[in-house]
């Protein structure tokens, strides 16, 4: 299985379902109930403008991520996502693996990724990814206040939030 970038918007209804299935699990806590991650109309938009990457087996998406840059020489990947029923199984690497290919292809030094964490207390998956972007050569660059870069989505949280902001240099020698 290799990621591609799709253009197909039809797909969006299955990728935002397996969007937010995957986040509603591995983010119970720090969500209220009910809370989805996206849309369908967002996730079609992202196809649209060439953002989305999918993983499928069987036809069956099983993976998806967003590339996009955000700077001048800088990519980010986010919304990255492994059907419940397939971890383990190397998407998560493929699609990261895809995503840093992604921004070498366009002259990106480094690739961005931002991590939601709760302040007080450690959320178990939120440990096990920032464990595993360290392990993966990521480093954190930075921690943010979620009400200053991202007001909006503070009315949804059931806990106060900050996130951190991880950054991988891209060049193969170093």
């Amino acid at each position: 299985m290799t990621p591609v970038l799709i253009s197909d918007t039809g797909l969006a209804s299955e990728i935002a379902g397996l969007i937010n299935r995957v986040y509603a699990e591995a983010e119970a806590g720090i969500w209220q109930e009910g809370s989805a991650r996206t849309t369908p109309a967002e996730v079609a938009e992202l196809i649209a403008t060439g953002q989305i990457a999918v993983l499928r087996s069987d036809e069956r998406v099983v993976g998806s991520v967003r590339v996009h840059e955000i700077e001048d020489g800088v990519g980010e990947f986010g919304m990255l996502v492994a059907a419940p029923e397939e971890r383990g199984t190397g998407i998560g690497r493929d699609l990261v693996s895809f995503a840093e290919n992604w921004g070498r292809e366009r002259g990106f030094a480094e690739m961005q990724l931002e991590l939601l964490v709760p302040q007080g207390w450690a959320h178990p998956v939120k440990e096990f990814l920032r464990g595993w972007y360290t392990r993966i050569g990521y480093q954190v660059v930075r921690k943010d206040s979620l009400e200053d870069a991202y007001p909006f989505l503070v009315p949804r949280l059931a806990c106060p939030c900050d996130f951190l902001v991880f950054r991988k240099d891209l060049d193969p020698s170093k």
